[in-house]
């Protein structure tokens, strides 16, 4: 799908207004420019706005078939058969994204801590320190669920704590030289 092109939605879509983070439906048949798809979802262009749709909602916008998020994830107990291999929580959150910023959050610099913990019941507890480009973001909770969902989905993660803190506070030099470059701040 060529980013920018016109799509008209083929049904209604629940999305999230950006910044604010305000839940909206964009009717069947509006017209919407995919800005970023990144991360599993998608930003999109519709009336002068910004909004985020779920990958589970693409079919909506032509792009395959609809996802029911229950089916996909069925109520279950996650046990662990082992360790967590850290490596593996930082690649997860990698394909995590602010949907107005196509640099992925670690490299953003907003995550600032990831530990693993034994749990009492046999499992592994993922705690993580992380902060946002901006403390009144309106994506923020949507961010920190993405994250808790993703790291959730790596092997052996039984549970995931997601601390949001704001001090220190973010600032541009906490981005990786990649991300500088991406975004044409070098």
């Amino acid at each position: 799908m060529a980013t920018g092109q016109m799509i008209t939605t083929n049904r209604d879509i629940d999305a999230i207004l950006i910044p604010l983070g305000t839940p909206v439906i964009i009717p069947e048949g509006a017209q919407v420019a995919i800005t970023q798809e990144l991360g599993g979802t998608y930003t999109v262009s519709v009336n002068g706005n910004l909004a985020r749709i779920e990958g589970k909602d693409a079919d909506a916008l032509g792009l395959g078939d609809k996802i029911d998020a229950a089916d996909a994830k069925a109520e279950e107990v996650k046990t662990a058969n082992g360790p967590v291999d850290e490596d593996d929580i930082w690649k997860a959150l990698r394909t995590c994204y602010d949907p107005e910023i196509p640099v992925n959050i670690v490299d953003l610099g907003l995550v600032y801590d990831v530990f693993v913990v034994d749990t009492d019941e046999g499992g592994n507890a993922v705690e993580i320190t992380m902060t946002l480009t901006a403390p009144g973001c309106g994506m923020g909770p949507f961010i920190v669920d993405d994250v808790r969902a993703k790291t959730l989905d790596v092997e052996n993660v039984t549970e995931v704590h997601v601390d949001l803190v704001f001090d220190p506070a973010w600032d541009r030099s906490m981005m990786s030289d990649e991300a500088k470059l991406q975004l044409g701040m070098f």
